[in-house]
């Protein structure tokens, strides 16, 4: 009786083993298919758009400015440095030939002159002289001609020694080359001898190029050498960048790819520019070779050696960009502004008032080049949309102040 309660015993206790395993084992895969099955009822974070409004007297002191997306190659490019340069035909040492002392000085730094235009005048005693001796050498000149002419008849009639009529072609000669020689030295000093004879003692110093006068190195009174340089000119129309690019880059880079750049003093304005030549050896030993690039610009204000930090466009890809300014960061997210409508909303006085309304759309934003940054709206914007492009801060500041943190919600 006792052995067969004992079997019993283990039978009952294995029985609720079993029944033990098959619990766990249902638990388990209750709980894996809980894990496993898709939440449906977890809602995806939608982008939180915001609205705020500004009013007419707000709106004109932001110095907001509306604009649309750009489409820039801000991937594909070679970034370099460089500076603005002239070629130097396009600049000018303004010097004389002659020693004088200066009468008068008729142009000021900064101001434009004409290829042609006097810009001072000198005195000097040489020129006084340098013209008699024109003068003296144009007569002798006629008075040879002549003589050479009857020689030549009573040599040609055997008339005369042949010896005489030789004479007086070597003098002939002579005289006109001396006479060729000072015609051309007033010509240089620009001094024009009439036929009546009268003489000048001043001259008139021109510029050779037009441009900008950058530099007066004298003053009245001043005793000029030859040689010295007097003014300097400029012409900036030619005005082109030099790049140095790296020997890792030079086999990308080639002529009429688009360059670009911006001057912190042109309001941040983009510059365009193409480049026209690649140079063919290093420059000194940096491991760089000049690239030079047209400026097609013509509205900025550029002088030679302004530092510039530029891109070369290798390829096509291009993207929706903005200006930096126009992306603003807020709770650890991006936002642009587009402005939504503009309306007339009564006040309390019953005056009607113009309001901007703005609506803060979240964006992503990729790579940031010259100013630009690419700019992926997380929904559909019109095309036409006025976004904002300067002044997105001062709106955001304005979202702050409201009510909940700004705004009302869409």
């Amino acid at each position: 009786m006792k052995r067969k309660t004992i079997i019993y015993f283990n039978i009952l206790l294995a029985f609720l083993a079993v029944q033990f395993l098959f619990s766990c084992k249902n638990t388990s895969d209750e709980k894996t298919e809980e894990r496993e099955k898709p939440k449906t009822e977890e809602k995806t974070q939608e982008p939180e758009n915001k609205e705020v409004a500004l009013t007419q007297a707000q709106y004109d002191a932001s110095d907001i400015v509306l604009g649309t997306f750009e489409s820039k190659n801000l991937s594909e490019v070679i970034n370099a440095n460089g500076y603005t340069k002239l070629p130097p035909q396009n600049q000018a040492d303004v010097s004389v030939f002659m020693a004088g002392i200066v009468k008068s000085i008729r142009v000021i730094e900064g101001e434009f002159v004409k290829a042609g235009q006097t810009i001072a005048i000198l005195e000097s005693p040489e020129f006084t002289r340098l013209q008699e001796s024109f003068l003296i050498s144009k007569s002798n000149t006629e008075f040879l001609a002549a003589e050479f002419e009857r020689q030549k008849t009573l040599s040609d009639e055997n008339v005369n020694a042949k010896k005489a009529f030789q004479k007086t072609k070597a003098d002939f000669e002579t005289e006109k080359a001396r006479y060729n020689s000072l015609q051309k030295q007033l010509n240089i000093l620009h001094i024009n001898v009439s036929g009546s004879g009268n003489i000048v003692s001043t001259v008139a110093v021109t510029a050779p190029i037009s441009g900008y006068i950058t530099e007066v190195n004298i003053k009245i009174g001043s005793n000029v050498q030859p040689g010295n340089s007097l003014f300097s000119i400029v012409d900036n129309t030619k005005m082109h960048v030099d790049l140095l690019v790296y020997e890792k880059d030079l086999q990308k880079v080639k002529p009429d790819q688009t360059v670009r750049f911006v001057l912190t003093n042109q309001d941040n304005a983009e510059i365009h520019g193409k480049i026209f030549s690649v140079g063919k050896a290093f420059e000194n030993e940096t491991k760089s070779v000049a690239v030079h690039a047209d400026i097609l610009n013509d509205k900025q204000i550029l002088i030679p050696g302004m530092y510039v930090n530029a891109l070369i466009d290798i390829g096509k890809n291009k993207v929706n960009a903005l200006p930096v300014d126009a992306v603003i960061k807020a709770d650890g997210r991006e936002f642009i502004f587009v402005l939504e409508d503009e309306k007339a909303e009564p006040e309390k006085n019953e005056s009607v008032e113009k309001l901007y309304h703005f609506q803060r759309i979240e964006v992503k934003s990729g790579t940031t080049q010259l100013g630009y940054v690419q700019v992926t709206p997380l929904q559909v914007l019109e095309k036409n949309a006025k976004i904002v492009l300067k002044g997105a801060y001062y709106i955001q500041s304005h979202l702050l102040k409201s009510d909940g943190g700004g705004g009302h919600e869409h």
